[in-house]
């Protein structure tokens, strides 16, 4: 089975996404499979990490940007505002897509896993994920 989402971004930063991709393998009725999931955007990023203390995804979000950080002189392509560029970089150094297995219906995640969409652009607007369940 093979659907899509469209996830409505208001901000940079970490957006979970692990009830609406848990809620589709549930529908898929997928005892014993795997989940891959895919984001269509080169300025976004997937990530499985902690998902019970926020200060972690607040961590991880402050130390990419100091990694990458906006008006690096070395960037030439700043047309669309300086965050961009450094979205692109993030993006390139993270994941596009990630594939999780499925047990009884439901993403193998460990207790405080979480699916995460990372927006790395600073404006607001809608990514599509595509999610793809096969049965084992």
């Amino acid at each position: 089975m093979i659907k899509s989402i469209i996830v409505e971004v208001s901000a940079q930063g970490l957006h979970d996404i692990t009830k609406r991709i848990n809620q589709l393998v549930y529908q898929a009725n997928v005892h014993e499979g795997l989940c891959t999931v895919f984001v269509q955007h080169t300025s976004a990023s997937l990530i499985i990490q902690e998902n019970a203390d926020p200060s972690a995804k607040r961590d991880l979000e402050h130390w990419l940007n100091r990694l990458v950080p906006e008006n690096d002189p070395l960037y030439t392509h700043t047309l669309e505002g300086a965050d961009d560029m450094p979205a692109h970089i993030k993006s390139a150094i993270t994941a596009s897509s990630i594939a999780i297995p499925v047990l009884n219906q439901h993403l193998a995640l460990g207790t405080w896993q979480g699916l995460y969409l990372w927006e790395h652009r600073k404006q607001t607007g809608q990514r599509t994920i595509i999610i793809h369940i096969s049965q084992a």
